[in-house]
């Protein structure tokens, strides 16, 4: 059954590879290249957004694997600003590296 409380983000809204017309729905200043759903989930959990993850195939592209995340609305936030916030959080997660990881 649909929640109308929740919003549905896939990874393709957030690549940058990807062209608007592919999907893409922020802008390429914001976006990450070929992001994965881990690291979506870990953005939208650093945001208090509640995901809920499903590894599946954008509608727009069903030749790629391809996931999303449903994560809880946000009182009064339009849902690209909503967008925005999780890409902007999402390139923080990608340039974040494990202490075993770091080069010396």
């Amino acid at each position: 059954m649909k929640s109308y409380d929740r919003y549905v983000v896939w990874l393709d809204y957030l690549d940058s590879e990807r062209k608007r017309s592919d999907g893409r729905r922020v802008p390429l200043n914001s976006c990450t290249r070929a992001p994965t759903l881990e690291e979506l989930v870990q953005a939208c959990t650093k945001l208090g957004l509640e995901p809920e993850s499903q590894a599946s195939r954008y509608p727009g592209d069903t030749s790629r694997l391809s996931g999303y995340v449903s994560v809880k609305k946000a009182e009064k936030e339009p849902k690209q600003r909503t967008l925005i916030r999780i890409a902007r959080e999402l390139s923080q997660v990608r340039g974040q590296k494990p202490a075993s990881q770091k080069k010396v």
